[in-house]
């Protein structure tokens, strides 16, 4: 198929090469909306951080077209620019906004032709001005560091951005854009609405931003020290400062661009609105399920006495809390066995630490990785579902959960406490809760919530009722799907939502 696509869909390390999550949720909506044509530009780090595609391609998707924004044989051949005055001003007015990412964002930053025509890529890497330009800040705020940490931090942090511009012509135009987060997908995004003035949709299911600043805040790529000027211990240091506030100033680029910003849930539409996201352009629109789909995995009496969690094997999900809170569990009843299910690929190291911990504490018989699996058919089978998680948005796998009748353990996070206890109105409240929610990071709370349901058959049965109950009235996927219908349709027909 060829032409241009109704909807283009910026995937930021996900759709179609990771499974779960935000690429169930877009493998959900081309397929549910068939009536619409989609194209699929997808965003990675480096080529060989990807495997083979990992679902069938629908075929009302017209193309999927693959950038890596850290590929090295995608720079510009090195060669030696002389020092510009007037170059030097626009690099710095592009390095200090996003270094403070305060007052007015200029026009110009999220426009392709300032990276294509005024800075180009060549004359940020290579010339003269660039490199004093780098020099004049090290010694400014940085000369407490390390001289090469700081010279390719600010290169690593920039030159993403000479990519995504570069990507927008042959991303080509569609009806609408829509891109799953800010980061650099919302960056291509806006890009891509400012260029050939189309319609953007941005929907966040998590806050991108807090995210990148965990990650950030935990990663071992950059090194952390403590310096001689910097002052306090609790201090973020000024190369991971400098990163998380390139990312505030990607999302408040994008916040700008967009037309509509959809949140899956009220607090986070909140947090957005806080980030800079103007209010009048923020939207709700919950995830769904489809319950039918589940039905077997509810109506099945006979379950292990086992937990799952069903997600990515990689920090945020904070795998090494469950594995700890099993620990505590298994003290007590030695029959219960923790299954993670998910991918385990996407951060090797963090797996083989997973593992490592499961050696350490003795629980070879109890804790166990079943890679991906169809998550209905583990459903059919476990007593519990749990996310141990320190960031979330709206997690389809506690709605599937809750459509199988299952409860769920999770830790306060995302809008995880609005879908355990109810938080969408009054009548969501006076249904009562369907599991349990736990502290962050607290292997104890968690694995007292474990035992509190595993223990107490009368709570199980009534945490299920609530969780089915719960589901079916306020989560159901035609909801879901029916929503950005109308929306399309609103858009690709030239009538303003605002």
């Amino acid at each position: 198929m060829a032409g241009n696509p109704d909807v283009l869909l910026v995937a930021e390390g996900t759709y179609p090469y990771i499974r779960g999550g935000v690429s169930t949720w877009i493998h959900q909506l081309i397929t549910s909306l068939s009536e619409f044509s989609f194209g699929i530009i997808f965003l990675g780090s480096r080529r060989e951080d990807y495997n083979k595609i990992q679902y069938k391609i629908p075929k009302n998707v017209l193309f999927i077209k693959e950038f890596f924004l850290f590929d090295n044989q995608d720079k510009p051949e090195p060669k030696a620019l002389e020092r510009n005055e007037i170059l030097l001003k626009k690099i710095k007015s592009l390095h200090h906004w996003f270094k403070k990412n305060n007052g007015e964002l200029p026009e110009r930053l999220h426009k392709k032709d300032f990276y294509l025509k005024e800075v180009k890529e060549e004359e940020f890497l290579y010339g003269r001005t660039s490199w004093e330009f780098i020099c004049e800040n090290y010694m400014d705020f940085a000369e407490d560091l390390p001289f090469v940490d700081y010279f390719w931090t600010i290169r690593n942090i920039h030159s993403p951005l000479w990519r995504i511009a570069s990507i927008v012509e042959e991303a080509g135009s569609s009806g609408l854009v829509h891109s799953p987060s800010t980061g650099y997908a919302g960056f291509l995004a806006s890009l891509i609405r400012n260029s050939y003035n189309i319609p953007f949709i941005l929907t966040e299911h998590g806050i991108y931003t807090r995210e990148r600043k965990i990650d950030i805040l935990n990663s071992d790529w950059i090194q952390h020290k403590k310096f001689f000027y910097q002052k306090e211990y609790g201090e973020i240091d000024h190369l991971r400062k400098m990163w998380i506030n390139f990312f505030v100033g990607l999302g408040k680029i994008t916040y700008k661009t967009a037309s509509l910003i959809i949140s899956l849930f009220e607090d986070a539409r909140k947090v957005q609105v806080s980030l800079g996201a103007p209010v009048e352009k923020t939207k709700v629109i919950p995830n769904g399920v489809k319950i039918e789909v589940y039905e077997k995995a509810r109506k099945n009496q006979d379950r292990l006495p086992a937990i799952a969690l069903i997600g990515r094997v990689v920090p945020i999900k904070d795998i090494k809390t469950f594995i700890k809170a099993m620990r505590i569990v298994v003290d007590k009843n030695s029959s219960v066995e923790g299954w993670i299910v998910g991918p385990t690929d996407e951060d090797p190291d963090y797996f083989e630490e997973c593992k490592k911990l499961i050696e350490v504490l003795n629980l070879e018989n109890n804790v166990k990785f079943l890679g991906f699996q169809r998550v209905p058919d583990i459903l059919e089978k476990v007593k519990l579902t749990t996310l141990t998680s320190i960031s979330e948005g709206m997690p389809l796998v506690v709605l599937e959960s809750f459509a199988a009748g299952i409860p769920c353990v999770a830790t306060d996070v995302g809008s995880c406490r609005q879908l355990i206890y109810g938080g969408l109105n009054e009548e969501d409240r006076k249904l009562g809760r369907a599991g349990r929610i736990a502290t962050v990071a607290n292997p104890g709370d968690v694995a007292k919530g474990y035992l509190e349901l595993l223990e107490n058959e009368d709570e199980w049965q009534k945490c299920s009722r609530i969780a089915f109950e719960r589901v079916s009235r306020f989560y159901r996927f035609e909801t879901f799907i029916n929503s950005y219908r109308k929306l399309y349709k609103e858009l690709l027909n030239g009538r303003h939502i605002f």
